[in-house]
């Protein structure tokens, strides 16, 4: 859990630790730090924002976000929807499989056009 600081202590909090983990690295060393932290703030990012389509959709989370559990995965299903059928939206059943399919037949094609590639 974050502490209760103020949003600009917080940032520059930020700046503070960038600033001392510069010191003692070669910038090879800095640039791979700061890509894995990029990453690490991208998960986040992502995880947060795939929770809040989730939740617009009207499937929320099992438990409480507010604990710290991890519930990426465990949402719950609401209204009518079946474990085995969550409905995404406004799409039928079959705009969903036709959009699967299309993306695997993309994902096909990228994959033969790498082996031709090498």
């Amino acid at each position: 859990m974050l502490p209760n600081i103020p949003p600009k202590l917080f940032s520059l909090s930020a700046v503070v630790v960038g600033y001392i983990l510069i010191d003692d690295m070669t910038a090879n060393e800095q640039n791979a730090v700061g890509n894995w932290l990029m990453l690490v703030a991208q998960v986040l990012s992502t995880n947060a924002f795939y929770r809040a389509v989730m939740q617009e959709r009207g499937l929320e989370p099992v438990g409480s976000t507010e604990t710290g559990r991890n519930n990426a995965d465990t949402f719950a299903v609401t209204g009518s929807q079946s474990s085995g059928n969550i409905n995404m939206g406004t799409s039928s059943d079959g705009e969903t499989l036709k959009m699967l399919e299309k993306v695997v037949r993309a994902l096909e094609q990228e994959i033969e056009n790498i082996k031709r590639a090498l």
